[in-house]
């Protein structure tokens, strides 16, 4: 487009409608563009949140099961004391079973921890940096049509992406643009 648009009234008038929907058509296709970016990146966050949900939950299980083997060990345990503490018994087994109680309860609380550190990275799963990106652009689409009567995108920020120029006026030479 380096024609540049006529003044109304002028000779050429199907010029200035033809740079107007080019516009909106670029306008439109920047935006559908942009919606699926978001709703990529969207995806790529929920999915991360969702794998440290499932590895802190795999962590969890485990730590329980620790918990678990150790709850057994220590009956056990009592068993073979109230066993040693009845008459005619002379040996001492159950400290052994005692002892492996206690380093399942630390390998149980260690997981616990590691468990909740990954449930804790991994939750709520909500795409976070999608949620910022959309108000940004939100913000910058609302600044742009504000009223005072300023054209759009004048005076606000430009998304990523997206020319700065508003529809109507003289488009700058292409090349050099992000290509996606």
């Amino acid at each position: 487009m380096s024609a540049s648009p006529t003044p109304p009234g002028g000779g050429e008038g199907s010029q200035a409608p033809h740079n107007i929907a080019a516009a909106i058509a670029e306008v439109s296709e920047r935006a559908t563009v942009l919606v699926r970016e978001e709703i990529e990146l969207a995806k790529a966050e929920v999915t991360e949140k969702a794998t440290k949900l499932v590895k802190g939950a795999i962590v969890g299980i485990a730590a329980g099961i620790f918990f678990a083997m150790a709850l057994i060990f220590a009956l056990v345990g009592c068993a073979w004391l109230l066993y040693y503490y009845l008459p005619g018994n002379e040996f001492t087994y159950f400290w052994g079973f005692f002892a492996m109680a206690v380093i399942l309860l630390l390998l149980g609380a260690l997981a616990g921890l590691l468990a909740a550190k990954a449930v804790k990275k991994g939750s709520p799963p909500v795409p976070a940096m999608a949620i910022e990106e959309a108000q940004k652009i939100k913000e910058t689409v609302s600044q742009g049509s504000a009223a005072d009567g300023a054209p759009a995108g004048a005076g606000a920020p430009v998304a990523p992406g997206m020319s700065p120029v508003a529809p109507g006026a003289p488009a700058p030479p292409s090349g050099g643009g992000v290509s996606g």
